[in-house]
């Protein structure tokens, strides 16, 4: 993609996986909550994504926007949710049809499904065990988070059947850097490197699709979530795997 691609929340973990993993293969422009501790290495802006003035000038001239930014907390009260996750969504949804940005790239949550979990875990964090979700299952939040990702999944389903945006949602998994969670299976099944991250959200920003979710994960042994739609819609090649891991150290 030649134009410029907008990253929101562009401090958190999966905005810094995409700034460190692809700082290059983008024309970026950053949307950052609070003024960044660094010094950005494309442009950038400060602010909510509940400011309506403001997201007009960041869809501004943009191709794509990646929209990682709301209130990540699992434990977020509704408010919070409801006025920076759902509604902030479906402003930033609102500015990128008038702006007509063409790809919206949705960073959706593992607690869109929580549900799912209560009555086959732990066996389901186990290798063996082959129940898998593969996003055409309906969510079942597990939290006033979840059920602000996915509204904002229904959100870009509307968008995408009203005005054409193309829309990815990636339910993302456990993200962190260097080495998987120790000691806590669930962790490891739905592991998501940053290298992993990164190639995923690359490949949402190239690959040919219309409405898709997927699940962002690294090609863990344990796992409950599928990659078969990620691969094949979107041509991801995830590189790690949790089983490859003995604490915080590379087994294998």
């Amino acid at each position: 993609m030649d134009e410029t691609v907008l990253l929101t929340g562009a401090k958190g973990s999966v905005g810094t996986a995409i700034r460190e993993g692809l700082a290059d293969e983008y024309d970026w422009r950053y949307l950052f909550h609070n003024p960044p501790p660094f010094d950005p290495d494309h442009p950038y802006l400060v602010g909510d994504v509940t400011d309506e003035e403001l997201i007009a000038e960041a869809c501004a001239d943009v191709g794509a926007v990646v929209h990682l930014a709301g209130d990540p907390r699992r434990d977020a009260p509704w408010d919070s949710v409801l006025e920076n996750n759902i509604h902030g969504t479906k402003l930033l949804y609102d500015a990128a049809v008038d702006a007509g940005v063409s790809r919206f790239v949705f960073a959706s949550s593992n607690h869109a499904v929580g549900h799912f979990e209560a009555e086959r875990k732990p066996d389901l964090y186990q290798p063996d065990d082959d129940f898998r979700l593969d996003g055409t299952e309906l969510p079942r939040p597990g939290n006033y988070y979840g059920i602000s990702k996915a509204a904002g999944e229904t959100t870009g389903r509307y968008y995408h059947d009203e005005y054409g945006i193309d829309v990815c949602n990636i339910r993302i998994g456990n993200l962190t850097r260097g080495h998987p969670p120790v000691d806590y299976e669930r962790g490891q099944a739905m592991w998501l490197s940053y290298r992993d991250c990164a190639h995923l959200h690359d490949c949402a920003l190239r690959a040919d699709y219309d409405y898709e979710i997927v699940y962002g994960i690294s090609d863990n042994d344990r796992k409950y979530y599928s990659l078969e739609r990620a691969k094949e819609a979107l041509g991801y090649q995830p590189r790690d795997n949790s089983a490859e891991w003995d604490g915080e150290e590379r087994s294998s």
